[in-house]
């Protein structure tokens, strides 16, 4: 049975809580973790809000999310450059060690165009994330979403960003289950980010089948098709030792009983992980 101390929830899993809930729930399920979303700052200071983590006795393990680096001006991508700065800001403010991007698209624009922009503009944040000490972990994403959400759609790709980039200790991975399970080159290029020391996180649900609604309908892990405990045990051979982090997009979820789900959530991930 897997160690909760080493299990992490996404604050956007239990959506209809605020933080603050979130936080002291959390900590009284024995869950170590806690990965917050941008929104959760929403007229707070994200330096107290971390407090407010630290003193439940949680770690803050990432925050989400930033990215969506490509634009069809240069105006647009200087914005978007602008933004990621404020939130490796408060990445370092609330005491999480690593930003999560969604590194974005343009619809209609070819998508190797798309990538260089988004490395171009990830290396425009480095700086600011060396000196605010946050790592910036690139989150492929299912190709579903590839036309407007990310032109990063493999881990390969988001290795090859990296490399890229010179390979700065600064960047690396957030893998989610959910949108690498179905890739062939996933152990290679699990052992591929492991070798370089760059997964950063590892995010765990599972794949509805049939899927009502392919952005808010993700499983709890063992409601799918998802082969968790084999792509956790490749995770772990190329050498990660972070926390497993829960992130569920699900409506109906949503509706119900936040106390109920939330006991759902570590019976599954105990059960399934």
């Amino acid at each position: 049975m897997p160690e909760l101390r080493r299990f992490s929830i996404h604050t956007i899993t239990n959506k209809p809580w605020p933080v603050e809930r979130c936080i002291d729930a959390y900590a009284a399920a024995g869950v170590g973790g806690i990965t917050l979303w941008r929104n959760n700052f929403e007229g707070r200071d994200p330096a107290g809000v971390g407090r407010q983590i630290r003193e439940a006795g949680l770690v803050c393990t990432g925050l989400a999310r930033g990215g969506f680096f490509p634009a069809a001006t240069a105006a647009g991508r200087q914005a978007a450059v602008d933004e990621n700065k404020r939130a490796i800001d408060e990445t370092a403010a609330c005491g999480a060690p690593a930003l999560v991007l969604v590194c974005g698209a343009v619809p209609g624009q070819a998508l190797e165009e798309s990538r260089k922009q988004v490395t171009e503009g990830i290396a425009a944040c480095l700086d600011h994330a060396r000196a605010a000490g946050v790592k910036l972990a690139i989150e492929p994403l299912h190709p579903m979403y590839a036309d407007d959400r990310s032109a990063v759609v493999t881990t390969g790709q988001a290795n090859d960003v990296c490399e890229a980039l010179g390979s700065p200790p600064e960047v690396g991975i957030a893998l989610d289950v959910y949108h690498t399970w179905w890739d062939a080159a996933l152990e290679a290029e699990i052992q591929r980010a492991g070798a370089a020391g760059r997964l950063l996180a590892y995010h765990v649900c599972d794949w509805r089948t049939p899927t009502g609604d392919l952005l808010n309908d993700r499983g709890l892990m063992g409601e799918g098709c998802i082969p968790l405990r084999k792509i956790k045990g490749w995770v772990e051979a190329a050498g990660f030792r972070g926390f497993d982090e829960c992130e569920v997009f699900s409506t109906w979820r949503w509706s119900q009983d936040q106390d109920a789900y939330l006991a759902e959530i570590v019976s599954a991930y105990q059960k399934y992980c």
